[in-house]
């Protein structure tokens, strides 16, 4: 997982009409409300999906600035899930939930399986400042 430590550039209010939008791809029902109620509780405006099909009709009619993945009954799905939201043109940061000593994939951006809450949302919080500073930088070069 790629860390970045910046002036969080991204984070916008919790909570809110500006809240950050998160969408959590689970397969497993305690796992994806365990994530939802964690999130929300954080200020994260949550949605959820509990299959491929139902994540990919999400990230197609609204905009997210987070999918998160945790489909480990079926990788095939939880790969091309990430490919989808990548392909958004509101571009998604995207990252998949792994225990450790998970075999990785080609996936950019993985979240290992935190023991505890804080960690979970402290690489939430640096993957989103992430991605808001290469929209920034992508703006700013267009701009110029």
């Amino acid at each position: 997982m790629q860390t970045m430590t910046l002036a969080s550039p991204a984070v916008r209010p919790l909570g809110g009409k500006d809240a950050v939008r998160i969408l959590v791809a689970a397969d497993r029902v305690a796992a994806r409300l365990t994530l939802k109620a964690v999130l929300e509780k954080s200020g994260y405006l949550v949605d959820s999906a509990a299959s491929y099909a139902e994540a990919m009709d999400k990230i197609e009619n609204s905009q997210f600035d987070l999918v998160l993945c945790d489909m480990r009954n079926d990788k095939p799905a939880a790969d091309r899930l990430i490919t989808l939201a990548k392909g958004q043109e509101y571009r998604p940061a995207t990252a998949c939930l792994q225990i450790t000593g998970d075999d990785a994939s080609d996936q950019d951006e993985f979240l290992v399986e935190p023991v505890d809450v804080p960690e979970l949302l402290t690489e939430i919080t640096d993957l989103l400042a992430s991605r808001a500073a290469d929209r920034a930088l992508r703006t700013a070069r267009r701009a110029s």
